[in-house]
């Protein structure tokens, strides 16, 4: 797609566009996701913009994105969530970059000598990191109860409501061992065939929440043992994740770990950060404190 002036519709290579789609537009989205989101949108984006958001038009039966826009903006603030979400990647899997939950595991047992476990998994998504994240913690601990709790949090309110519900088609699982599957998820009968659902057991530990990483007030005030901020930064300018990660440190104890994605490394924060393994981060030492037929088990859900 290129970047026409201000007030020509963008063209695709197969044609004009089913809404009227000008570089105004597109730099209005771009400073509205930089202010709401921290997300940076290269003029290379452009096409991914509009796709994703003509979605939104389509639904809301709008007829322009200069009037989805003035909606957006000056609407009740329902759109937000869905126009964050649709503009924010939500590539995830269970026991992505599987090495961080042996080291988590490690980490977690040392952790439990002195009270409960605190976890936070901020970047959620549709849940399946957090429910990795229970599963390592109840295989560590023996347990469909270990002493954990589980945050998990993320900036778009539609990709929670899927990991609440804790509902995957089963593919996504079938790259486990069959021991895991049987143990922690249930198989799909009825209407659901061809679905799995995480073991309740599981979802009590973990306790979802919105969070924005940009606000300056985040709705929890809990310290955590180890934080998942992974595939995050990337997003983000290297001011915008200084100053989230400075947040991050208040909410880390000293002796905490931060666990970032496989592109990402700290190395512009040294002061506030140790690199202690692959992608896995401790506070800088004089950082200051700051306050289908696929048998998952006996038991089906309806």
């Amino acid at each position: 797609m290129q970047l026409s002036n201000s007030t020509s519709s963008f063209n695709s290579g197969s044609g004009q566009h089913e809404y009227r789609f000008t570089a105004d537009d597109f730099k209005r989205i771009s400073a509205l996701m930089y202010q709401r989101a921290g997300v940076c949108l290269p003029p290379k984006k452009a096409e991914m913009v509009y796709s994703r958001l003509s979605r939104r038009l389509r639904l809301l039966e709008l007829d322009s994105f200069s009037v989805y826009l003035d909606y957006l903006t000056k609407g009740d603030g329902s759109e937000w969530g869905p126009f964050v979400g649709a503009l924010t990647t939500h590539l995830t899997s269970f026991f992505r970059e599987e090495h961080h939950f042996s080291i988590l595991a490690e980490h977690a047992v040392k952790k439990a000598s002195s009270g409960r476990v605190k976890l936070w998994s901020s970047a959620a998504s549709t849940g399946e990191e957090p429910y990795s994240i229970a599963i390592s913690m109840a295989e560590q601990f023996g347990s469909l109860a270990p002493p954990v709790d589980i945050m998990a949090t993320d900036v778009d309110p539609g990709v929670l409501a899927t990991a609440r519900a804790g509902i995957y088609p089963v593919e996504r699982i079938e790259f486990l061992s069959e021991q895991i599957m049987r143990r922690y998820f249930l198989r799909g009968g009825k209407e659901n065939c061809g679905y799995v659902k995480v073991r309740p057991e599981l979802q009590k530990m973990v306790t979802f929440n919105t969070v924005n990483l940009l606000d300056h007030v985040w709705p929890h005030s809990v310290q955590y043992d180890a934080v998942f901020c992974r595939n995050v930064m990337i997003y983000f300018d290297r001011s915008t994740q200084k100053r989230v990660l400075q947040h991050v440190l208040r909410h880390l104890k000293t002796d905490g770990l931060f666990f970032a994605g496989h592109s990402e490394n700290l190395n512009h924060v040294a002061d506030l950060f140790d690199h202690c393994g692959k992608t896995v981060y401790r506070p800088h030492i004089c950082q200051p404190v700051c306050s289908g037929d696929v048998a998952y088990g006996e038991e089906c859900y309806a």
